[in-house]
């Protein structure tokens, strides 16, 4: 059964509330990702279409995102804020 709780009265977002382990298991599943993505970026690198400068600064921002999803307690925040209007 779901682990999950209503953000608000009459709001339909739910919220989960993982446990330890499935935490656990989110973060190894994220640190796989990350770490395939870091030998993308590798593979740019040695390829030369990406300066090593440039692997730093995206290899940064994988860091961020990645400490942004444990501060969040690996709960997605699919919000819609980042939606293009057109």
């Amino acid at each position: 059964m779901p682990n999950y709780i209503q953000a608000e009265e009459g709001n339909d977002e739910v919220i989960a509330e993982l446990t330890e382990g499935q935490k656990n298991e989110m973060a190894k599943l994220h640190m796989e990702v990350l770490e395939k993505k870091r030998e993308v970026v590798a593979k740019y690198v040695e390829f030369g279409d990406f300066s090593p400068e440039k692997a730093e600064k995206i290899n940064a921002m994988f860091d961020k995102h990645y400490q942004k999803l444990e501060e969040n307690n690996f709960i997605a925040k699919w919000d819609g804020k980042r939606r293009h209007k057109h």
